[in-house]
């Protein structure tokens, strides 16, 4: 059992404290949103005033936040949390944000004599609440192997991708290719649609054929064809479409700075702003359905 600090309780966050707890945990959470404090509070966490408070005591902390800018304040601003850590407590972050941001946290950290890595998650909402989340850490391999037990308490699948900074990077990568697999599973079920087929048969027949892939085969994003994922709930909850922007925005920066070549990378972005745009940025990234689908 360890003395975890949990902060950033959104759709990702919330189930990974409690599968914290589940895991036998002393779990202290912060977040702005009260209700999602009250959530997990009942599930047995406790909570403070503000979130230098909430790190006291803790062997542990680890935030889920929605951006770069909200992770450097959290760990670099006027109150950030690396001035008030004591040496040696480990540090995990699980936000997903540009490469060079988690290295400057990294590198102030580390002059603190503390332990961090950063942790970027796969799996969706649905991974979060099973606890079968896939971890993709960048850091020194002895904050890896310290911080394996911790992540192993959320996720199945833990990956030490080099040192800080690339968990970042092959999560944007992932993210990258997910995007374009969905933008291009929304566009081939459109196209069967047109013509007559049914999006149920036509989907079973891509997934056991050569156009199989995850979008597809565990979260189709056309209404009613699956059971269980947002397509089937007003594409309500999920990954939201202003996250997948951001992360789309993130691989084309990097991109930029590393002179690499990323057209269908580059299309997907701009096929998910235009979606963001038109007021969907709510909604799951599922919903770039309704691109080529119109309700």
């Amino acid at each position: 059992m360890a003395r975890i600090t949990f902060i950033g309780l959104g759709n990702m966050g919330g189930p990974m404290a409690t599968n914290l707890i589940k895991a036998g945990n002393e779990v202290t959470v912060f977040d702005l949103s009260k209700s999602a404090v009250a959530a997990l509070v009942a599930d047995g966490a406790t909570t403070a005033e503000s979130a230098r408070a909430a790190v006291e005591g803790a062997e542990c902390v680890i935030t889920m936040l929605p951006a770069g800018m909200h992770v450097e304040a959290v760990y670099l601003g006027e109150e950030g949390l690396l001035e008030a850590l004591p040496a040696g407590t480990l540090v995990i972050d699980s936000s997903t944000i540009a490469p060079e941001t988690a290295r400057k946290v990294a590198e102030v950290a580390l002059a603190k004599d503390l332990e961090f890595i950063d942790a970027p998650v796969s799996g969706g909402v649905g991974g979060a609440k099973a606890g079968t989340l896939t971890f993709i850490c960048g850091g020194e391999e002895s904050t890896f192997d310290k911080a394996k037990p911790i992540l192993e308490g959320m996720g199945k699948n833990i990956f030490h991708a080099g040192p800080s900074g690339a968990g970042q990077v092959a999560k944007i990568c992932n993210n990258m290719l997910l995007a374009i697999l969905m933008a291009g599973t929304s566009e081939a079920l459109a196209l069967g649609a047109k013509n007559g087929l049914d999006p149920a048969v036509l989907s079973e027949i891509m997934k056991q054929s050569s156009g199989g892939n995850w979008a597809l085969n565990v979260y189709n994003p056309w209404p009613g064809v699956m059971d269980g994922v947002p397509a089937s709930r007003d594409y309500q909850g999920g990954f939201l479409v202003k996250l997948m922007t951001k992360d789309l925005g993130l691989a084309f920066d990097n991109a930029v700075t590393n002179q690499a070549s990323i057209p269908m990378g580059s299309l997907a972005r701009n096929l998910f702003q235009l979606h963001a745009g038109q007021g969907h940025g709510e909604l799951d990234f599922s919903s770039i359905q309704r691109l080529y689908k119109p309700e």
